[in-house]
């Protein structure tokens, strides 16, 4: 496991993908999944369908379409793990 992931996954809620990290989060009737690769220090979010959406299929969300909190905690957790949380904000 590349020393990136695995700093993450020491952070809360954050697991392994192989070159990829990844967390649930849950807010109000919101839910997403984040993740990091390490290969090109990229974060992504996607809208992830709730209990009541269950035929939903999950679907990428452009950065300025997440929530301020949401994302500060991502650049917390980046940076709690050593990871450079500006990469947070890098666009594809």
């Amino acid at each position: 496991m590349r020393e990136p992931i695995a700093a993450l996954v020491r952070q809360e809620g954050w697991r392994a993908e192989g070159a990829a990290a990844r967390v649930h989060y849950e807010g109000g009737n919101d839910r997403y999944a984040v993740e990091f690769y390490a290969e090109s220090a990229h974060v992504l979010y996607w809208s992830v369908p709730t209990d009541e959406d269950e035929g939903g299929t999950a679907a990428p969300v452009p950065r300025d379409g997440v929530p301020g909190p949401l994302r500060q905690r991502v650049r917390d957790d980046l940076d709690e793990a050593g990871i450079d949380p500006s990469v947070e904000r890098r666009d594809l």
